[in-house]
């Protein structure tokens, strides 16, 4: 089908039937994304306040065959909110449809709309005495429709999972307009097709989440977090191991860090205090989430003990109080920052299966350097297998000298995922980055259903076309 522009008919629509508040000039922000890989094409922006006007909006541009573009906090990795190319679409911002609607503290449960930014939702659920436990670099400007939309990952995936498994109940405009009341708070409801599930994770391809229902959780009451230096990947690994057998689900957090990352911090961000004097070439981060009565750093102490009694690790910093813990904290939270600084050539968001990570690693350093004599810093959410695998110019040279190997670098790490049975794109997404990946890596059926499914929602192809599916 072919799409239309929204152009100056289009937006005088949407006044007549809206009236002229909803339309706003549009600002470089809305055609920008973090990476800077894509810039998006002007065209007419739609701040609704209510889900009614949302609904009025993609009736609109059923009717006229125009493409729209949902648009969260536009902190988005692999460009799926912007649309470079193609008809100049109507980008829907959710951005004044952010309002906590309820909070039910007995069951759990926060009903928040999509425009809702994460750091609000949380402290929302803080103000119930709950935890919700998402958790981003971005959480001070991601909002959670687009959290849902990407399903998100985050640093409390090993013990909460992604956003898919923080959500009962979703509130959708569907790609003709109608509105899916699906907000339900029921933690058990066997009547069907899992829609909840087929819209999160679908990044406003078929249809824009306007609300949703979350799962909260009681607040832990002790919290320890320690940075333990690791013998090697398979010793990070075995420490998990280890960790779970003496306080189970308590750990909420468990990232592996490479020497690489800490040198980066030290080049581009000196000012982080980093635990170590000489770090080794693998540390992790730990935290544990505890109920009341339990001390978190006799615990991490025990962990420490036991652990190097079986020759894991050799040393550690436990935090004693909330600024040690902050600072461990900037540790791994700046990394990307750093990494941003010193400039990657090719970076990867991936996944393998948790026992295959020393291999891979292993295997990837050789798949990199038989690329030219670069520097890998390998980092992140061990616990959940899930890697930034991120390659860099050689010390002295900058990523510009490199941008015609970035395509080989990538195919080279993602064909080595593919071999070890893993995921090109673990938490930030498709996109329209990742498109090209998907088709190449992707099962054939699960690609034919997943056209299938689009075809049938969305059969005028207006929704963010371009993102996940090729045309």
């Amino acid at each position: 089908m072919r799409l239309n522009p929204a152009d100056d008919r289009f937006a005088a629509a949407i006044c007549a039937q809206l009236g002229d508040d909803v339309l706003r000039p549009i600002s470089e922000r809305y055609l920008e994304e973090p990476r800077q890989r894509f810039v998006g094409r002007s065209g007419l922006l739609a701040l609704p306040r209510t889900v009614e006007q949302v609904s009025a909006l993609v009736k609109l541009a059923a009717e006229s065959c125009v493409p729209v573009i949902p648009y969260g906090g536009g902190t988005g990795l692999v460009g799926g909110q912007v649309v470079p190319d193609g008809p100049t679409p109507l980008i829907i911002s959710l951005e004044r449809m952010a309002a906590i609607r309820a909070v039910y503290p007995t069951e759990n449960i926060l009903v928040a709309e999509a425009g809702a930014i994460l750091a609000d939702v949380q402290a929302a659920a803080e103000e119930a005495e709950r935890l919700f436990p998402l958790s981003l670099a971005a959480q001070g400007s991601c909002r959670i429709g687009g959290n849902l939309a990407t399903n998100a990952g985050g640093v409390n995936v090993l013990r909460y999972g992604n956003a898919r498994d923080l959500c009962l109940g979703l509130e959708v405009v569907l790609p003709n307009g109608e509105i899916w009341h699906g907000l339900s708070r029921l933690r058990k409801d066997n009547t069907g097709y899992d829609l909840r599930n087929l819209m999160i994770g679908s990044e406003g391809t078929l249809g824009i989440i306007t609300a949703a229902a979350l799962k909260l959780f009681p607040r832990p009451k002790g919290v320890g977090t320690a940075m333990f230096q690791v013998a090697s990947p398979e010793a990070a690994i075995d420490l998990l191991s280890l960790a779970r057998d003496q306080v189970g689900e308590a750990i909420s957090t468990f990232e592996l860090i490479h020497r690489q990352g800490l040198e980066f911090l030290t080049d581009a961000l000196p000012e982080v205090r980093q635990p170590f004097a000489t770090p080794l070439e693998w540390s992790v981060l730990i935290e544990l989430g505890l109920p009341a009565g339990l001390d978190p750093s006799e615990m991490l102490e025990a962990i420490y003990v036991a652990a190097d009694e079986r020759a894991l690790v050799s040393d550690a910093v436990i935090a004693q109080s909330e600024v040690q813990r902050s600072e461990l904290w900037a540790v791994r939270e700046r990394i990307p920052e750093a990494n941003r600084l010193i400039g990657s050539v090719s970076s990867h968001d991936i996944s393998v299966p948790i026992s295959r990570i020393p291999e891979f690693i292993q295997r990837g350093a050789d798949v990199v350097a038989g690329q030219g004599a670069f520097r890998v810093n390998c980092f992140g959410h061990l616990g959940d297998g899930n890697l930034h695998y991120n390659v860099f110019p050689p010390e002295g040279h900058d990523k510009a000298e490199f941008v015609a190997q970035r395509g080989a670098v990538k195919r080279a790490v993602h064909d080595l995922v593919h071999e070890f049975g893993g995921s090109v794109s673990a938490e930030h997404g498709i996109g329209r980055l990742k498109t090209d990946d998907l088709e190449s890596y992707g099962d054939p059926v699960r690609l034919q259903a997943m056209h299938a499914i689009k075809a049938a929602l969305d059969p005028l192809g207006i929704m963010n076309p371009g993102a996940v599916l090729k045309p």
